[in-house]
C-alpha cells in the first residue's frame, strides 16, 4: 500500500489503553484476545496456526513481511488469527519461494492489520496487566466507542473455539507409503508439520474431527492416538475430555499443546489462564527425565495445574540448578510424572502416565526453534506403540 493512501487506525484495549498506526491488510475492524509472539521468523506459520483462533497476535520483532509468502509454509488451510499487529510491514519482499507479499496474503483472506504501532510498549503493557480484549479499527470516527467494542468482546476464558476450526470430516494424511503403525489423529486445529512428522517417524495416520466418539476411534482398529494443538480454553472442550477418558488405557496416547491440556485434564487435573501466555520460538524447557534443556517453539494462554495432580512441586528459583527426576503425582488412572518443566516461570511442559501409556507435552516439537531438540518425541511415541 502507497504510503499515501495509507488510513489511520487505532488499536484499543479493554483497560482504556490505545495505540496508533495505520491500517495494512483487509479494511474493516476485527477483535479478540491481544497477545505477543516473540519469534522474529515465521509470521506466516503464525498466521495460519489454528491455534491463533480468537486472538488479535503481536509480533515484538520490528520489522514484518520481508521474505512475502507461500504456500509451502501454510500450517493449515487457511488463516486463523482475528487480527495482526506490527511496527514495521515491509513493502518489499524477497525470497525465491514467495508467491506474493504478506499484504496481499492479508487482503485475500480478510485479515485486519495494523502496522506502525509501539509494539514494545503495547508487549510491556501485556506483560504488566495481562493478556486483554481489543479491537482493530480502521478509519475509526469515535476512539470511545471502540474502546467500548473492545470491553463488550467475549473472554476467551470458557471459549470453546475448537468447533471453528476442527476437520468437517475424516480424512487420511498424505499415506502413499503406508507406516508401521496406525495412527488416528484428533484434529482439534492441528498444524500440517505435526502430522509431516508423524509420517516421518513411521506412522500411517488418519485425522478425525474433534467430536469423534471413542467407540468410533477404537473400531478403527489403531496402534496409537494423537491429540493435537488448538485454541480456546482447555476445560470448555468437554467432549473430548470425555472421549479421552474413555480412551485412557486402551490404546497408547500422545499429545502436544492443547491436547496435553486435554490429557491431563481427562487424567482428573485442572487447568489455569496464565497472565500472557507463552508464544514465541525461544521458550527453554528442562527434561527432568534427561537433565537437558531444549529451546522450544509455544503458543499457548493456558496451562496445567500440578497440583490438581497430586504432584509434589520442587522447589526452585530462576537460574538456579534443577535436579533431574521427574516431579511424581497421581491421576485417575494411577501414577503420574511431570516430565518437563518452563525455565522461565517453572510452569508444567509435559507429563506421563507410569501406569498405562500415556504421555504429552505442552509445546511444539515439530518446529524448528532448537532446531530440532524436540523432535524425539515422535519416535517416543513409536516406540510406546512398539
Amino acid at each position: 500500500m502507497s504510503i499515501l493512501n495509507r488510513k489511520k487506525a487505532i488499536l484499543a484495549l479493554e483497560d482504556g489503553k490505545v495505540f496508533y498506526g495505520y491500517g495494512f491488510g483487509a479494511v474493516g475492524e476485527t477483535s479478540g484476545e491481544v497477545v505477543f509472539n516473540t519469534s522474529m521468523t515465521g509470521y506466516q506459520e503464525i498466521l495460519t496456526d489454528p491455534s491463533y483462533a480468537g486472538q488479535i497476535v503481536t509480533m515484538t520483532y520490528p520489522l514484518i513481511g520481508n521474505y512475502g509468502v507461500n504456500k509451502e509454509d501454510f500450517e493449515s488451510r487457511k488463516p486463523f488469527v482475528e487480527g495482526f499487529v506490527v511496527r514495521e510491514a515491509s513493502a518489499i519482499y524477497s525470497n525465491w519461494r514467495a508467491d506474493g507479499s504478506l499484504q496481499e496474503f492479508l487482503t485475500e483472506n480478510g485479515i485486519v492489520g495494523i502496522e506502525g504501532v509501539d509494539t514494545r510498549a503495547l508487549t510491556k503493557h501485556i506483560r504488566s496487566v495481562g493478556a486483554m480484549r481489543g479491537v482493530i479499527s480502521i478509519d475509526a470516527d469515535s476512539e470511545a466507542a471502540v474502546i467500548e467494542k473492545a470491553r463488550n468482546v467475549p473472554s476467551i476464558v470458557g471459549l470453546d473455539l475448537v468447533k471453528g476450526v476442527t476437520a468437517d470430516k475424516p480424512y487420511e494424511w498424505n499415506n502413499e507409503s503406508k507406516g508401521a503403525y496406525r495412527v488416528v489423529a484428533f484434529d482439534f486445529g492441528t498444524k500440517l508439520n505435526i502430522l509431516r512428522c508423524l509420517v516421518n517417524a513411521g506412522c500411517d495416520v488418519k485425522v478425525v474431527p474433534a467430536t469423534t466418539p471413542a467407540d468410533e476411534v477404537l473400531s478403527m482398529n489403531p496402534s496409537g492416538i494423537f491429540l493435537s494443538n488448538g485454541p480456546g480454553d482447555p476445560a470448555a472442550v468437554t467432549y473430548a475430555v470425555k472421549t479421552i477418558r474413555e480412551l485412557l488405557g486402551k490404546k497408547p496416547i500422545f499429545g502436544i499443546c492443547l491436547g496435553h491440556q486435554l490429557l491431563s485434564l481427562a487424567l482428573g487435573g485442572q487447568t489455569y489462564k496464565l497472565k500472557f501466555g507463552h508464544r514465541g520460538g525461544n521458550q527453554p524447557v528442562k527434561n527432568l527425565l534427561s537433565g537437558k534443556v531444549e529451546i522450544t517453539s509455544q503458543n499457548h494462554g493456558f496451562t496445567v495445574d500440578p497440583k490438581s495432580l497430586d504432584v509434589e512441586e520442587k522447589p526452585w528459583q530462576v537460574g538456579q540448578t534443577i535436579p533431574s527426576g521427574g516431579w511424581s503425582g497421581k491421576s485417575d488412572f494411577g501414577k503420574i510424572e511431570v516430565t518437563h518443566i518452563n525455565l522461565n516461570d517453572g510452569t508444567v511442559e509435559g507429563l506421563r502416565c507410569l501406569d498405562i501409556p500415556a504421555f504429552s507435552v505442552q509445546y511444539h516439537p515439530e518446529a524448528s526453534p532448537g532446531p530440532h531438540d524436540a523432535r524425539y518425541l515422535f519416535h517416543q511415541f513409536y516406540e510406546l506403540m512398539e
